[in-house]
């Protein structure tokens, strides 16, 4: 089996639903995890030294769901929560060659579909700016009374 991706054969005419497959799982690649998180922005130069450790954010996360793409690892996100009550969902992430395809919307959905059967009813979220209208479309609204804050320091 060829471990690339022609970049080219990828769009929406084309994509065969029969190679995308969006499930919950425990575990990923180390490779296929760090091409993410570099694909996304997140990737700091010191991880480089000991990366191990996103072995452990599928593990750890309350939900984690993988796309893949020929069985390669092509999007995620995961949720955190207590599997009770509340989730926050977060990192969520598709290559950029397969954006725009639809792929990050069903990730959500997978996400919300699986913390609704654990009995979660309320599914929170922080997106970056200008991804509003794409979480709207996905039935989320902005929580007018709060604001989000981060612990500095």
């Amino acid at each position: 089996m060829n471990d690339t991706i022609n970049p080219e054969s990828i769009n929406p005419e084309n994509l065969n639903p029969k190679d995308l497959d969006i499930r919950i799982i425990r575990s990923a690649p180390l490779d296929e995890l760090k091409a993410l998180y570099k694909d996304a922005g997140w990737w700091d130069a010191s991880y480089g030294e000991a990366p191990e450790f996103l072995l452990s954010v599928p593990r750890d996360s309350a939900v984690f769901a993988g796309a893949f793409y020929k069985k390669k690892l092509i999007g995620m996100g995961r949720a955190l929560s207590d599997r009770t009550s509340d989730a926050y969902i977060q990192d969520v992430v598709v290559l950029n060659t397969f954006r725009g395809l639809g792929i990050g919307s069903k990730i959500i959905k997978v996400l919300i579909r699986e913390l609704k059967t654990l009995g979660v009813d309320w599914i929170g979220l922080i997106g970056e700016p200008g991804t509003q209208h794409f979480y709207e479309r996905l039935g989320f609204k902005e929580m007018k009374d709060h604001i989000p804050l981060k612990l500095e320091g």
